[in-house]
Formats: structure tokens, C-alpha cells, sequence
């Protein structure tokens, strides 16, 4: 197969959902239709003894959700899918938002019962941002669910997007008996017994045909079914392709993940209709993935993930050409020539050394500290520079002490580690070390994350103390005397470890009040590319 076909066949997405809507069991049911896992775990622990095999870190199998991005690659009728499964959680959004940027399309999970969720709203903001493809599961048809046209309602005029059903429920929780294909006009029954254990075939019935209807799923569920089809036959959007692959239209299935009923039905229709690795921006212009010049980026960072070995791994998305292991490429950012020796594959904390990947694949490598996300390696001879990935601003923060004072180099490599990945920021006050620092966060839950990390990971047992600010901005004066700067007692100036200095403050209004009463002072949005 020569590179092009390599790439085509490549599929590359994210699924993303509102914590419990079923995200991680329907990733668990795609892994098994690809053959990549025997058995699903259960989210929660209560089916079974075994853990949702994409959440991999022990606080995750502890709380039930995930918290961290997990990478998954798995053969399925020619393609070669990569998952990437996010945290559903919205105090873990940060993350979320860095791995949306590594796919080519979003799989959107919605709890049929409750709909549209705030953090499915926010994260479908990120998703729109970027034009890429949506496709919509709609989940827990086993259980009593919302009315289907409330539901594709409400994806309408919230997400502004037109809604395209591939299939049509035929009710729901306990008189739930199907789903209608609209295009190949059949039937597929519901069985509740069979649990995910079997395939099931669809039956060709046509909607006309009263008489089987009738004894497939009753004489008041199928003049329900009758009515609902003519009515979205007439009323709903047309399928278009290209309006699917810009984003502005997103086709719907409805199912029900736990039991495995409608999960092939939507993988086989996704594949066809969502698209190979998609073209990237780099500073130099637009990169296609069928170049043959090697590109990539970082856009995870992982340490720990290895109890045994205490490593850390950088997570790649290949934008273009074929990677080979052990050939020498160019970190753009660190201004030097490197290879990358141990290329893994993952199935969430299970690996496999590859020897080759290509455009849409994901990649793990070691990394002994010289990588940072948004990193770009790429071939020597062809650089390229992708546009970086934007750092949230923290909103909650609290000062972080090592109980023990001899464990204090465990507490500074540990608190710097994990800071690498993106998902916390450490400061400190000026001219203080690191005996205690000030760490910001996007969601409060990160701070029970890294205390439970440091504890487990590096040994170290922490004191944590919540601060009142909410707000940070930089300092965009150089070499102004921030010692002299008129400030509110609620305002506290920090640094962070390049030594850039910075403000945070408990209110917008002692933002306002540090620009009226220091004339010349410029204080920027934290973010950074």
C-alpha cells in the first residue's frame, strides 16, 4: 500500500459527552467491534470487577469518570481508527480542548433522558470553532428518553446545526423496540436479553407493510413509527456530505451503548461519511497530509503513565508523511536534530512499539523533559511551524506546601512534572522558593487530581490553602518596578518560573482599579501560542 492509501484509510476523531452520558461505553463497544479488547468494563464498577479499559489512571477507576485523554488504535473493515477518548469532566476541559485539536472529526454523546448537558454546550463551542465534522449518538434509548424531535430541536437552536437522523427510535426505556433505517427503509428490533453479546441483523420491512410491522413491534408503536417517518421525511434537513464535513450539519443516530444496539450500524455509517486526515496550518502555509515530508505535533503530555518505570510520554498527532522509528527529525522549538528511538501505540496504558505510522495516527514518545505542548517536530530539510495551542487561564488557586521538608525534591520534580502536562500552572512569589507554591487551575477538581498524583506518584504529602483570586493577567511593561505598582490589598503579584511577572486578583473591578491608578501599564490575557 503506498502512502496516500495509508493515509485515506485513516480515521481520526474524538468523542466527547457530559459526564455518565455513556461516552466511555460506547468507546469500549467500538474497541470491541475492531477486535482491539475481549471484554467491556464497566464504568463504574458495578456490572464487573474491571475498569473502563480507556481510563487507565487510579483516581479515574476510583471516581468512575475520566479525567485524562486516553489514545486508542484499532483495525475495522480496512480502516485504521484512531479514538480519542476525552474527559468528560468540565474542570478537565483544558485537556480536552488540546486533544480536539489532534482529531479530524467529533463523535458527540447525548443522555437521551436529559439532552443537551452545559459541558456538552461547551465543548460543542470548541468543536464549531475549528469546522470540523459532528456526529451525534444519542444514548440510553433502553431507559425512558426525551421525546427524539424535542431532542433534534434542541441541537438545532442551541448549537445552531442543522440535524440529519440516520435512524429513528421506535420508543423507549421499556416499550423501547428499535430503531428505523431511513435509508435502507429496514427494521432492527430490540432485544433487551442479549445484552451486547450478539450482532444483530436488521429485518427488510418496508413502512408499508402493516401486516409485519404489526407483529415486529405492535399495532400502536408502528402507527407511531408510520406518522413520525412522514413527518421527518417532509420536514427534516437533506443529507449533504459537504455540509456534514464543514460542520454545519451533524447526521444523528440513536441507540443505546451499554447494551451494544445501534453501535456497528453508527461505525459503519461514520466511516463512510466522516473524512480522512485533514489538512493543518503552520506558519509557513497549509501542510496535507500526503506530503511526503514527516510533520507532527505535541499536543498531550503525560508523566507517570508507566507505575514500573516512572516515565513520560509525549503524545504526537502526525500531520503529514510517514514517521519511521529510529530516523532523525527536528524539534523546532528546542532548535535541534533527534530520534525518536521507543514510537509506541497505545491502548490506554497497554503499548506497542511501532515502527511506522502515517498522517492522522497517534504516537507516544519518551520524553526526558524537552518537549512542550504545541511543539512542532518535523523532517530537518522541509521545517514547518504549527500555530500553537492556546493555554486556558486558571480561575481557582491555592498555595501547595510539602508537609515533610525532606521530601522537598520529590515535592519540586513532582509539582514540575505535572505542570509540564498543561493541566495545572505554578507560580511563586517573588524572591521565595519552592518550598510552598501558588498553583492555578481551570477546575477545582485539578487540585484533588495533582494532591492525590503528588501522593501516589512522588510520595509526597501536601498542605493545600484556597485562595480568593480568580482572575490573572501579565505584566506587559518591560522593566517596570512591579514593587512600586498602586494595587488593591486583594491583588497579589506573582511570577512564574521564566520569571515573567504577573497579577491575579479577586475581582474584574481591582482589575480595572490597577489600570486607572498606574498610568502606562499594560496587563495582557493569559494565553499563549
Amino acid at each position: 500500500m503506498d502512502l496516500k492509501q495509508e493515509i485515506n484509510r485513516r480515521r481520526t476523531f474524538a468523542i466527547i459527552s457530559h459526564p455518565d452520558a455513556g461516552k466511555t461505553t460506547l468507546t469500549e463497544k467500538l474497541l470491541l467491534y475492531g477486535g482491539a479488547i475481549q471484554t467491556a468494563g464497566s464504568v463504574k464498577g458495578k456490572a464487573t470487577a474491571k475498569h473502563a479499559v480507556s481510563d487507565w489512571m487510579e483516581l479515574e477507576k476510583q471516581r468512575g469518570i475520566s479525567i485524562t485523554s486516553s489514545v486508542m488504535q484499532f483495525e475495522y473493515d480496512g480502516y485504521c481508527i484512531n479514538i480519542l477518548d476525552t474527559p468528560g469532566h468540565q474542570d478537565f476541559s483544558e485537556d480536552t480542548y488540546r486533544t480536539l485539536m489532534a482529531a479530524d472529526s467529533v463523535v458527540m454523546v447525548i443522555d437521551a433522558a436529559k439532552g443537551i448537558e452545559p459541558q456538552t454546550r461547551k465543548l460543542f463551542k470548541v468543536t464549531a470553532m475549528r469546522h470540523i465534522p459532528i456526529f451525534t449518538f444519542i444514548n440510553k434509548l433502553d431507559r425512558d428518553a426525551r421525546d427524539p424531535f424535542e431532542l433534534l430541536d434542541q441541537l438545532e437552536k442551541e448549537f445552531g446545526i442543522g440535524t440529519y437522523p440516520v435512524n429513528w427510535p421506535i420508543g423507549s426505556g421499556v416499550d423501547f423496540k428499535g430503531v428505523f433505517d431511513r435509508d435502507r427503509r429496514q427494521i432492527m428490533t430490540f432485544n433487551e436479553f442479549h445484552r451486547g453479546q450478539d450482532k444483530l441483523k436488521a429485518i427488510e420491512c418496508d413502512i408499508t407493510d402493516t401486516e409485519k410491522l404489526d407483529e415486529l413491534i405492535g399495532e400502536y408503536s408502528r402507527r407511531d413509527l408510520v406518522d413520525q417517518i412522514e413527518l421527518l421525511d417532509g420536514a427534516s434537513f437533506d443529507f449533504d456530505i459537504d455540509q456534514v464535513r464543514c460542520g454545519k450539519l451533524t447526521p444523528v443516530f440513536f441507540g443505546s451503548a451499554l447494551t451494544n444496539f445501534g453501535v456497528e450500524p453508527f461505525l459503519e455509517n461514520f466511516l463512510k461519511m466522516t473524512t480522512a486526515p485533514l489538512a493543518r496550518s503552520t506558519k509557513e502555509g497549509e501542510v496535507i497530509p500526503e506530503s511526503e515530508n514527516f510533520s507532527a505535533f505535541v499536543f498531550k503530555i503525560q508523566a507517570n503513565m508507566n507505575k514500573a518505570h516512572r516515565d513520560r510520554m509525549t503524545f504526537m498527532r502526525i500531520c503529514s508523511g510517514k514517521f519511521e522509528r529510529d530516523k532523525e527529525y527536528y524539534h523546532v522549538q528546542g532548535g535541534r536534530s533527534l530520534r525518536l528511538s521507543q514510537p509506541q501505540q497505545l491502548m490506554a496504558d497497554n503499548r506497542q512499539i511501532v515502527n511506522e505510522a502515517y498522517a492522522g495516527d497517534i504516537i507516544g514518545v519518551f520524553d526526558p523533559g524537552i518537549f512542550s505542548i504545541g511543539d512542532t517536530i518535523c523532517e530537518a530539510k522541509h521545517k514547518v511551524e504549527f500555530e500553537g495551542i492556546p493555554t486556558f487561564a486558571p480561575e481557582h488557586f491555592a498555595v501547595i506546601e510539602h508537609k515533610d521538608s525532606l521530601k522537598r525534591k520529590q515535592f519540586v520534580k513532582g509539582v514540575e512534572q505535572i505542570a509540564q502536562e498543561g493541566a495545572i500552572q505554578i507560580f511563586h512569589e517573588p524572591n521565595t522558593g519552592m518550598e510552598r507554591v501558588i498553583v492555578g487551575v481551570v477546575g477545582v477538581l485539578q487540585f484533588e487530581v495533582l494532591e492525590h498524583r503528588l501522593k501516589n506518584e512522588y510520595n509526597v504529602d501536601v498542605i493545600r490553602s484556597n485562595m480568593p483570586y480568580q482572575f490573572i493577567r501579565w505584566i506587559g511593561n518591560d522593566g517596570i518596578d512591579v514593587a512600586k505598582l498602586n494595587l488593591t490589598s486583594d491583588t497579589k503579584w506573582v511570577q512564574d518560573f521564566k520569571g515573567n511577572n504577573l497579577l491575579i486578583f479577586t475581582s474584574e473591578w481591582n482589575i480595572n482599579w490597577a489600570l486607572e491608578k498606574n498610568d502606562g501599564l499594560i496587563l495582557e490575557d493569559f494565553s499563549k501560542n
